[in-house]
């Protein structure tokens, strides 16, 4: 049952990962779905990929989230008929290191993609949306936004600003018919998190903080998001929703040891030379 059908959806970062994994989503359950990404080649894959599972449009737009007009644009394309029922704010980028040793434009670039590009994204989706009756927007946040995570400071600021940014947003937005909510992953198999994946120490360490001891699988993601921007939630709104085995009961994970490597004993025990 196509219970999407003729629904208008975005997805940034839709080229791979959690992005695609949504977009899929959305084209199984009959949408016309827009994936934005920077990689034109993985979006060609993407979109043929898409056209497989449904009878909706696929169009893809190349661009970065970090960009304002880059967002507008994306919007507006993936309005079919000046509507936009969906939009699914994804892209991001990721950075370790201590505090002390984090340089202005490491900063900036975790801030633009994460945090400003989800700004963007309900921005200009909110607004088509009030023009057209409403619809619903989903964020994509982190259980590092939930718990700290030692040495990932940066990352951690930039999404737990996505889950604010999503409370105001609905709060402000609920008399248009706009619904904005924030999936919260946990440990996620994609290319992002290859790294913490492949280090055994580490990623036995991610598991110990599990109450369900496995890490996620895109899809677990996609149906969290799918869930919150269809029909069955019609009713749920602000809410910022942890999606990651259970982690976000207990502490941050241990990645002393990529700071150790990649910074040094010094900068990563507080002791600046």
């Amino acid at each position: 049952m196509a219970v999407l059908k003729n629904q208008n959806a975005l997805v940034t970062g839709g080229g791979s990962g959690i992005g695609l994994a949504c977009a899929k989503a959305f084209a199984a359950d009959g949408a016309n779905v827009l994936i934005m990404g920077r990689n034109e080649e993985k979006l060609a894959a993407a979109s043929d990929a898409l056209r497989t599972l449904g009878r909706g449009e696929i169009q893809v737009a190349v661009g970065d989230v970090s960009s304002d007009s880059d967002v507008n644009m994306a919007v507006e394309k993936a309005a079919i008929g000046g509507v936009l029922d969906i939009a699914v704010a994804n892209a991001g980028t990721g950075g370790l290191g201590p505090i002390i040793a984090t340089e202005p434009e490491s900063w900036d670039q975790i801030m633009q993609t994460n945090l400003n590009g989800t700004f963007y994204t309900l921005k200009h989706s909110g607004r088509w949306m009030a023009k057209s009756g409403g619809g619903a927007i989903c964020a994509i946040s982190s259980i590092a936004g939930v718990r700290t995570h030692r040495f990932m400071g940066p990352y951690c600021v930039s999404k737990a600003g996505i889950d604010m940014l999503v409370r105001n947003t609905a709060d402000e937005l609920g008399t248009a018919n706009i619904r904005v909510n924030s999936v919260c992953p946990g440990l996620v198999e994609t290319e992002l998190a290859s790294g913490l994946l492949e280090a055994v120490e580490v990623y036995e360490d991610y598991l110990d903080c599990m109450p369900i001891r496995r890490h996620g699988e895109v899809d677990d993601i996609a149906r969290a998001v799918r869930f919150l921007c269809g029909p069955e939630s019609s009713w749920i709104t602000g809410i910022v929703l942890s999606v990651d085995g259970g982690h976000h009961l207990r502490r941050g994970p241990n990645v002393e040891s990529f700071s150790r490597m990649l910074f040094g004993d010094e900068l990563t025990e507080g002791r600046p030379g």
